[in-house]
Order: C-alpha cells, then structure tokens, then sequence
C-alpha cells in the first residue's frame, strides 16, 4: 500500500472553517487600513466614489431630508438610512459603513460554505467541510471581493441578500425567500430575475394548482416581494421610484463601461438638439453615426429573453444555484453597461457550479477561457486609460472592437456553462425539483 502523501500547509489551512474565516477577516482588515493611510496621505483615493454618496445621502436623512436631495444618489433611501451612523462626528463613524460591508462579506462566505453542505436532496452540493470551505474561499479570500468591500461599496449586501434567497429556496422557506426576493431587488433590480427560476423550481407539477395544493399561492408570494417598495413609496413618492428604478430604463453611462454598446452611450450622452447625427474620429477613420437610433435601447430583448425566460425554462428543473449564475452571466453581458463592479454579481454563485465545471475538468479549457476573459478586458482597458488619460480618440475600432471581443468571449463562457448544467442532469445533478 502506497502512503498517502503529505498535505501541504496551504491546502490544511483552507480546509479549516475556522481559519478560513480568520483570514478573511484578516485580508479585510489590512485593506481597511490601508485605505484610511491611503485617503490620509494620497491625492488618489481608496474609498470608493459611490461612498461618499452613500454618506452624504445619510447626512441628508439625519437632517430629516430626502437621501434624493443627494445629486446622483440612485439607491434604495433604506441605505441611507442604514448608514446613519457615518453622519456622527469622526472618521471611525464615518467608516462605519465600511465596517458593514466587510462583515456583509464573511456572512455571505458563510452562506455559501452552508449551501456547499447541504445535501443533494436538498439541492445542494453535500460536500464534507474541508471541501466546502474550499471553494467557499473563492469568495472569502478573494483580494477583488475584500477590496470592492473595504473601498465602501454596498455590493456585499446584496450578496447576502441573494444567497440568503437561494438558502430559503432550497429548505423551502418560501414566505422568507419572497420577502428576501422582494429585498434584493428594491437594492437592485436586477434579482428579479431569479423569480422566473425560483418558481419554476418550486413548482413540480409545473402548473398553478401545484402551487395551490402546497400553499404556495403566487399572489400572496407576489405581494410580499412587493412590500419593501410599497412601504418606502409611500414615504418617499416619485422620486424613489425615478431614482431607484426608472432610471436605469434611461441611463446612458458610457465610462468605465465593457459593453458593446459603450460607443452608441457615448454618442447619444454627446447628442445635440441641432443635430442629427455625430462623428467621431480615430487616427485612421471617420465615423457618421446618426444618433437618432437608439439601438442600445434594444438591449433588453436578447438581455431577458435569455436570463428570464429561456435559460430558467431549460435548466431551473436541473440546479437551482447553477441557473442562477447562468441567469446572472447572461443578464451582466448582455447589460447596455456593464462595469466591473458587476462581475461581484455572478461572483458570488460561481462556488455552485465550479465544482462539476468543465472549465475544472478539463484545465486547458479552464486556462484557456480565464486567459481570454482577463486579456480581452485588459485590452479594453489600454484603449480606454488612452482615451480618458491621454485625450486620444480611441472609439473605433480600438475601444468598440475590444469590447466586442470581450462579449464575444463572454458569450462563449456562458455557452459551456449551460451546456455543462444541462450535462449534470445525466449524472443526477443537485436539483430537487427534477
């Protein structure tokens, strides 16, 4: 009998929840404190923009004013208020929501390290813990994860938010997984999504009187998704509504933004009311584009076709946790923008379906795919520091061309993750509601 061989210090430390867990309150610390010397001695800041909206935001509400008094402050005015305390004289209460987004960050570690072992039957992974904390340390040790946290970014709620949702889901807590649903989206809109495949999920008849029968009655599901909305409208009115969700109907952010569609934003942010059309310029070319069509605004149609309706349709019955990412791959994709803070969306479920991936099977495929999504982004980001920093015109077909490619290589992503989802159903894959 051959002995077993020696395991090695790192891959004993990631099989301890307990260390794991240290540690990734250790990484966020350090952060933590390199940021405020950062802020303190560098004219280039640590925290985040979106952080000092936030702040101010909850400076209004602690004056008993609207948070949308706040110029560009698009979010639910719960934030506002739950950030309350970074109004309080100090820098330490000015860091208090800092400090909250870290700790939303190892709650939603622990929440995948808790689905990763459950058991098969209840849609989970059945991994013994040394596994399970493993790939929980995806997120948990993550430098991009603790850095978008500790910067002052809420992106780390929502993520307790969502896998929460997903927990409820599968122990079939369904009144707790409508009212954290209905929470998830009135922070951002874009877990609505995960209705079409939650339901479908629940439902083994695949009809309404499935429901029925087992007290699932939709309307009333429905109507606790809808409370947090209807409590903060009625407080706060139009402007939350305008702010909150119809402004990303409108939106036309074009910096900062991977889409395919990042050239038709910044043509229409750059439209006048004499004309009809604009030109931009590379070293090269001359481009007229009339900016009368918006064909950006389109988006939506393959957008929701594929994250709402198709993608659930086909792999909901299979596994819960895997739809989702795919759900959310396709839905950041496809966005009209799509900036890297939305990578932290997907991020978050791809423990669920790593383990049975292709992409870990087969490690060429594995390489392959993180070395084109890494240099297609870089190349995005050359053409863009060109633009931005150094004044030159860059739009066609260096920056239109780069996202291009990296659309192109994100739809090929997505494209091997429903196939290997719709391959686990041969080997029994994690759903319940097969």
């Amino acid at each position: 009998m051959n002995p077993k061989p020696p395991t090695s210090t790192i891959t004993r430390l990631l099989s301890s929840p307990p260390l794991v867990l240290s540690l990734s309150a250790l990484l966020r610390a350090l952060l933590f404190f390199y940021g405020l010397y950062q802020d303190a001695h560098s004219p280039l800041k640590y925290t985040d923009i979106d952080y000092y909206v936030f702040t101010d935001a909850a400076r209004y509400v602690s004056r008993s004013r609207s948070p949308y008094d706040r110029a560009t402050y698009r979010y639910t005015p719960l934030l506002a208020w739950l950030l309350l305390p970074t109004a309080w004289p100090g820098q330490w209460w000015f860091s208090f929501g800092k400090l909250v987004f870290m700790l939303a960050d190892i709650i939603a570690g622990w929440l995948i390290y808790l689905i990763l072992r459950m058991g098969r039957r209840d849609g989970g992974m059945g991994m013994d813990k040394g596994r399970a904390i493993k790939y929980a340390s995806l997120w948990l040790l993550n430098p991009m994860v603790a850095a978008i946290s500790t910067r002052g970014s809420s992106e780390s709620l929502l993520a307790v938010m969502v896998l929460g949702l997903l927990w409820a889901v599968l122990k079939r807590r369904v009144w707790l997984a409508g009212g954290l649903l209905g929470l998830s989206v009135h922070f951002k809109i874009y877990p609505f999504i995960y209705g079409a495949s939650i339901m479908w999920y629940l439902d083994d008849s695949r009809s309404w009187v499935g429901w029925k029968k087992r007290g699932l009655i939709p309307f009333d599901w429905i109507d606790r998704f809808m409370n947090p909305a209807r409590k903060v409208l009625i407080r706060y009115g139009f402007p939350f509504l305008q702010h909150t969700y119809l402004h990303h109907l409108t939106r036309i952010d074009h910096r900062h933004n991977f889409s395919p569609y990042n050239t038709l934003l910044y043509l229409n942010s750059a439209r006048s009311s004499t004309t009809s059309n604009t030109t931009i310029s590379s070293p090269t070319t001359t481009t007229t584009i009339p900016t009368h069509l918006h064909l950006e605004s389109l988006a939506f149609i393959p957008q929701l076709a594929l994250s709402v309706i198709l993608i659930p349709i086909r792999l909901s019955k299979i596994s819960l946790p895997s739809t989702m990412l795919a759900q959310t791959f396709a839905f950041v994709t496809f966005n009209k923008v799509c900036t890297s803070q939305y990578f932290i969306w997907y991020l978050t479920l791809l423990p669920f379906y790593l383990p049975t991936s292709t992409f870990l099977s087969n490690p060429r495929l594995g390489l392959l795919a993180t070395t084109l999504w890494t240099t297609t982004q870089a190349i995005w980001l050359q053409q863009a520091y060109e633009l931005e920093f150094l004044g030159r015109s860059t739009f066609v077909p260096g920056l239109w061309g780069a996202a291009l490619a990296f659309f192109a290589v994100n739809c090929w992503i997505l494209g091997v993750v429903v196939g290997d989802v719709r391959m686990s159903k041969g080997r029994g894959g994690s759903g319940r509601g097969r």
